[in-house]
């Protein structure tokens, strides 16, 4: 809902909102419930993760894809990787909020706030497994190795993120931002 956005904008800059009547304060009462919850379920935070996951697992293939297709060495395609990786995570969070009936400049900075430290955290362990697995670099697309690889180190990297985004939601971040957008 487009007011709770205007809430939140309004009460991390130290504005007060005043004239939104009896909505405004329902509205204000959730958002303080986001902050002060106990926690989220374990749950709600591995269905996060899977959504930063599955944008981050089509960046990545795409940009190993285009890399190697490309005759690109391993640092410009795991940069590209990267890259993508963020860009669909983002793009993912960002076409369920559009959904909602938000206008794409509030959308972007939910996608923002929702997936930056999980799409962080995700692509530092998958690529760091796959910097430290021996001859996982050099695997091209056709060898195994580069498929067990990289499954093994998405499924690792989801494990070490399902934490921190526990920890964020619990603490009305990350995807607890976007599940206003979902009611």
């Amino acid at each position: 809902m487009r007011h709770e956005a205007h809430t939140e904008h309004g009460h991390h800059h130290g504005h007060q909102q005043t004239d939104h009547g009896h909505h405004g304060h329902e509205a204000h009462q959730a958002h303080q419930g986001h902050h002060h919850s106990p926690g989220a379920s374990w749950a709600m935070a591995a269905q996060a993760t899977l959504h930063c996951l599955t944008g981050c697992a089509i960046g990545e293939v795409l940009g190993m894809i285009i890399g190697t297709a490309l005759g690109w060495g391993n640092l410009p395609t795991m940069a590209l990787a990267i890259v993508l990786a963020f860009f669909f995570g983002y793009s993912l969070t960002l076409r369920g909020v559009l959904r909602a009936g938000v206008d794409f400049r509030t959308a972007f900075r939910v996608a923002l706030a929702a997936d930056t430290l999980s799409i962080a955290v995700m692509e530092l362990i998958d690529n760091g497994v796959i910097l430290i697995w021996p001859s996982a670099m050099d695997a091209m697309l056709s060898d195994a190795l580069f498929w067990v690889s990289l499954a093994v180190s998405l499924v690792i990297a989801f494990l070490v993120t399902t934490p921190v985004n526990k920890w964020t939601i619990g603490r009305g971040k990350g995807h607890a931002v976007v599940h206003q957008y979902h009611h």
